[in-house]
C-alpha cells in the first residue's frame, strides 16, 4: 500500500493566495506547498487506486506528483476543500465508485452520499455508493470503514483502510475535534500510519472567538474552537490510538514559522509504502 500525501493544508493552504506572513513566506523559500486536503492510496499488488477526498487542487496534485488517477474514491465530508475537486472527473475518467456515509446529516437533511450524488449528478462516470459507516467494505482490494467524528455543525468521518494481505493499516482522523467517540477510536487504533487533523498549536486557541476545548490536566487545549484538533491534541490522539508513525495535516498557515515545518508536520508529496 503506497500512500501519497497530495494536500496536507486546510481551507487557504500554504502558501495563502494574497498572504505574505512569515510562514507563507518561509514555504515559498523552502519550495514547499500545502495544498488542500487529498491523499491518493495505491494497492500496487492490483494496480488499483483510491482517492480520500477530493480537493480543488486536484489537477495541480496529480500533475505535480505522477500518480495514477483513482479507480475509486471516499468522501469523508462536503466542505468545498474536501469535495469540490470531484468535478475535475469531467473528461478525464470514464467511470468512478464514489464511496460516501449513508447517515442523514440534520444540518443539510442529506447524507454525504446523497449530498454527492445530488451535486455532481451531471457527471456519468460517478457512481454514489452509500456507505454504512462502522461496516467494512472492500474497495481496491482494500479494506475500508468509515467511522463517525466530530467536525460541527456537519457530519464528517475519519476512516480505516487495511491491505487484507499484508495487514498494512492507515489511518486517517478527518476534520475532527479531538472528542472523537470511543467506537471510532477502536477502528482506527494501531495503525501502520496515522493522518491527523492539527490545524494549528495549542497556544494559538486564545486567538479563537471561542478558544480551546477538551483540555489537558495542565489546561493544554486538545481542540482549537470546536472542529479540528490542536498539535497537542492530534499527538495526545496518536499516543491514545498506539500510531506506529504519525503525520499531522490540514495545517493551517498561521503556525508561526519557527515551528510550521517541524517534525511530524506533514508537506505535500510525502511518500509511505505500508
Amino acid at each position: 500500500m503506497r500512500v501519497t500525501l497530495l494536500g496536507t493544508g486546510d481551507t487557504t493552504g500554504t502558501p495563502t493566495v494574497g498572504c505574505d506572513c512569515d510562514t507563507c513566506e518561509a514555504a515559498r523559500e523552502r519550495g514547499v506547498e500545502r495544498t488542500r486536503f487529498s491523499v491518493h492510496v495505491e494497492n500496487e499488488r492490483l494496480d488499483e487506486s483510491l482517492l480520500i477526498d477530493f480537493s480543488p487542487d486536484f489537477r495541480y496534485q496529480f500533475l505535480r506528483e505522477e500518480v495514477p488517477l483513482p479507480d475509486a474514491a471516499v468522501i469523508t465530508h462536503i466542505h468545498f476543500d474536501h469535495l469540490d475537486g470531484l468535478g475535475n472527473v469531467f473528461r478525464i475518467l470514464d467511470s468512478l465508485d464514489v464511496y460516501a456515509a449513508d447517515e442523514t446529516d440534520p444540518e443539510t437533511g442529506k447524507s454525504v452520499a446523497e449530498t454527492v450524488r445530488d451535486d455532481y449528478h451531471y457527471l456519468e462516470p460517478l457512481e454514489v455508493h452509500p456507505t454504512t459507516p462502522r461496516e467494512t467494505i472492500s474497495v481496491c482490494g482494500l479494506e475500508v470503514t468509515l467511522v463517525p467524528v466530530e467536525h460541527p455543525p456537519l457530519v464528517c468521518y475519519g476512516l480505516a483502510v487495511e491491505d487484507p494481505v499484508t495487514g498494512a493499516k492507515l489511518s486517517l482522523t478527518g476534520d475532527t475535534s479531538y472528542n472523537v467517540p470511543e467506537a471510532s477510536r477502536e477502528v482506527l487504533a494501531d495503525p501502520d500510519l496515522l493522518l491527523a487533523d492539527a490545524i494549528v498549536p495549542a497556544h494559538l486557541c486564545e486567538y479563537h472567538p471561542i478558544g480551546g476545548r477538551h483540555e489537558t490536566d495542565d489546561g493544554v487545549p486538545r481542540t482549537f474552537g470546536t472542529k479540528h484538533m490542536t498539535r497537542e491534541g492530534a499527538l495526545e490522539l496518536a499516543d491514545e490510538l498506539r500510531a506506529d508513525r504519525t503525520r499531522l495535516v490540514h495545517l493551517a498557515h498561521y503556525y508561526p514559522a519557527d515551528e510550521a515545518f517541524e517534525e511530524p508536520l506533514a508537506v505535500d508529496g510525502e511518500t509511505y509504502v505500508l
